[in-house]
């Protein structure tokens, strides 16, 4: 099995699940804060076509970064969001997890099942 990275934030309760299920299950993966080790924009747009995703999918909606930058009333373009989420990590879903070619967004945690 290739390497699993599980694109986190500690303090995310769905992160911390989605971190449970792979240590119940003795799957060896490395875990990534994007806090700290933020994404690069290739990175991330990488990670969107291994999920095939948009980076308005991608939006947490509910931030208060999303209300505050009017993304919807703004009419962002995806490469504009794109942008944003590069410099506001609370914009990007979470967590993510990347096996290889594929990546998926683990929301609910037990999505992490689909990639094992």
């Amino acid at each position: 099995m290739s390497k699993i990275t599980v694109y986190e934030k500690p303090t995310c309760t769905t992160c911390r699940n989605t971190v449970k299920i792979l240590a119940e299950k003795e799957i060896d993966f490395e875990k990534v804060n994007y806090y700290i080790k933020p994404f690069s924009k290739n990175k991330l747009k990488t990670l969107l076509k291994k999920m095939n995703m948009s980076p308005s999918e991608l939006l947490r909606k509910n931030e208060a970064a999303y209300k505050e930058l009017k993304i919807k009333e703004n009419n962002y373009s995806e490469e504009q969001i794109l942008d944003l989420m590069v410099k506001n990590h609370d914009l990007v879903q979470r967590p993510i997890v990347e096996i290889g070619e594929k990546a998926i967004l683990a929301r609910p945690a037990e999505k992490i099942n689909e990639l094992l």
